[in-house]
């Protein structure tokens, strides 16, 4: 087959792929900023992809997830599903190789009983 240009994928791109496929694993309730500084000024920008972070590494790359997770789930059970999650998504959707995906629990979160 003739090759007819290149593919590039930005991190944004990336990052959008992780930040839903966090959003949709069981037990997770949102994602978190990474520090109060980033909070601040994603929080004014409107960024879609908060609490996530994609370093690009040899041979691939690493994401960051920031994220909260519903009380009462087994915290161990529901990290190792979402990197799980991210790493099959991210790299069945481009083709890139995931070398490793760190999930950073930020906070817990309670369902109202009402």
């Amino acid at each position: 087959m003739e090759k007819l240009g290149t593919i590039n994928i930005s991190y944004h791109a990336i990052a959008t792929i992780a930040f839903q496929s966090a959003l949709e694993s069981y037990g997770v309730v949102g994602l978190a900023n990474e520090n109060f500084a980033r909070g601040l000024s994603r929080f004014f920008s409107k960024e879609p992809t908060s609490g996530v972070i994609v370093h690009e590494d040899e041979g691939g790359i690493s994401v960051d997830l920031y994220v909260i997770i519903e009380y009462g789930t087994r915290i161990s059970s529901v990290a190792e599903s979402v990197s799980h999650s991210v790493k099959f998504n991210i790299e069945s959707m481009t083709g890139i190789p995931v070398k490793e995906v760190n999930v950073h629990v930020r906070g817990l979160r309670v369902s109202d009983m009402d």
